[in-house]
């Protein structure tokens, strides 16, 4: 049975995951198999202990300090997971491609990386959103209310864009 401690340290790591818009198999993938999501998993679920040095890799991974993923400390904020970006696949077919064209090139480069085929939806990361604004050459929320204006993006982006 998992110590309290461990518990914490657990929930501090998948509270700091989840913040970064990565699942357990997206951190794996990200890390090129570095970090196994079942490993990851069961040291936020606290059944596996994790070595300060393995502790202090993972921080690097993330890009976080140590101290982040320590209890006892301030919480990482906020707790739970960003809004959801999701691109409206259907939607932006329908674009015209001199307006919609970079967009529909990122969308499917990052379907190609998670051999993700559905056609409907595509969920992105505000990073993926972050680098759309420099193509497009606009801010985030700019680029946010343009891709909800076209029908691609809910208006429940827009909460996403607040985070940043």
């Amino acid at each position: 049975m998992p110590s309290e401690y461990a518990k914490s340290l657990g929930a501090r790591l998948r509270a700091i995951r989840t913040q970064q818009g990565l699942s357990l198999h997206g951190v794996e993938e990200k890390s090129r198999g570095r970090w196994k999501a079942v490993v990851v998993g069961s040291y936020e679920r606290g059944d596996r202990a994790v070595t300060v040095q393995k502790l202090a890799e993972l921080a690097d991974f993330y890009g976080v300090p140590v101290s982040e993923l320590l209890p006892g400390g301030a919480a990482p904020s906020p707790l739970g997971p960003t809004p959801k970006l999701v691109i409206d696949l259907e939607r932006l077919a329908a674009l015209p491609k001199e307006k919609a064209g970079a967009l529909a090139r990122y969308a499917a480069t990052i379907q190609s990386q998670r051999g993700d085929y559905n056609g409907k939806v595509l969920s992105i990361r505000q990073e993926d959103l972050r680098s759309l604004a420099v193509i497009y050459d606009k801010s985030p929320s700019e680029l946010t209310e343009e891709l909800i204006s076209w029908g691609v993006l809910d208006a429940e982006a827009r909460r996403a864009v607040e985070t940043f």
